[in-house]
């Protein structure tokens, strides 16, 4: 990996040398614009509306325009203000860790100890380890002012950026405000169907199905073009209960039945194949169960 930014954590008169790198990577397929009719590239021109001619990026600036006067401003100007000069990740406070509300959450980034002496970067890990509170940090990154947390993943420190407070929306709903009565009976069923789906959350088990099906298509569509067949590819579209209206309380029960029916099955099957047989039984993906609808990342 390759640092993006250098700095330190700097709480009281305790600075903490670091490295900044970004903790997560992009792995879906890249498509690009062409022409539906020909196939030709899609290209894309920076042309200046006063003088016609097509800029290139280095010599475009930012600017700033209020109705009746622009103000341009460049690279230069913006690299003057004091708090893009600052390498300082500030610690404001230290918070109990399920204070931070999980919307809050923006992009992560892994911190290494960018000295010799690694003694304060772990003395402050295990300090937010013992006392399970989150840092609450200030600092510029890419031309923005950011509102972080510091936190603990395994032995390395990573900061997540935080949106501010407004740039969240209000959930605001009439139909929340209806007036709805549960029924024990329901909330009874409800929680059965839970109990059916309970297990340990591990995200290795989990795939992206919509980016693994675009690269099955594109597989099919090199081999045999304009003569694919899609239905051949993926198989008929099967037809389910997804369509239809039930009662809350069946469509509970049903599921409930359905998802016990298939552990039961999955249950059968790991019993067989411990009885002697030297055929092991594939593992089940839960992208293929029911589990998908509710945990598979959509594709962008």
């Amino acid at each position: 990996m390759r640092a993006i930014w250098k700095g330190a954590i700097a709480f009281g008169l305790v600075n903490v040398p670091v490295k900044v790198y970004s903790a997560t990577e992009d792995h879906d397929v890249s498509l690009h614009q062409v022409h539906g009719k020909d196939g030709g590239r899609i290209r894309y021109q920076r042309r200046c509306e006063i003088c016609g001619e097509v800029v290139e990026y280095k010599d475009i600036a930012k600017a700033y325009d209020d109705g009746e006067q622009t103000v341009v401003l460049t690279d230069e100007d913006l690299a003057s203000l004091p708090v893009e000069r600052s390498r300082e990740i500030d610690v404001v406070e230290f918070v109990p860790s399920d204070q931070v509300d999980p919307i809050l959450f923006d992009r992560t980034y892994y911190l290494e100890p960018d000295s010799k002496s690694t003694k304060s970067y772990v003395l402050l890990r295990r300090t937010l380890e013992d006392t399970d509170r989150t840092a609450i940090v200030q600092f510029s990154l890419r031309q923005k002012s950011r509102l972080g947390a510091l936190r603990v993943r395994g032995d390395v420190l990573t900061l997540q950026t935080l949106l501010w407070e407004d740039e969240v929306r209000e959930a605001s709903f009439p139909s929340l405000d209806e007036k709805v009565r549960i029924s024990a009976k329901e909330l009874e069923m409800s929680s059965a169907l839970v109990d059916s789906f309970s297990s340990d959350f591990d995200p290795s088990e989990f795939t992206d199905n919509y980016q693994e099906q675009l690269k099955t298509l594109i597989d099919a569509k090199l081999e045999q073009g304009e003569s694919l067949d899609t239905e051949e590819t993926f198989g008929a579209e099967s037809e389910d209960e997804g369509g239809k209206v039930l009662d809350l309380m069946e469509a509970l029960r049903r599921s409930v039945e359905k998802n016990r029916d298939k552990k039961s099955g999955a249950d059968s099957k790991s019993a067989g194949s411990k009885g002697g047989s030297t055929k092991k039984a594939p593992a089940k993906s839960k992208t293929a169960s029911s589990k998908s609808t509710a945990k598979t990342r959509k594709g962008a």
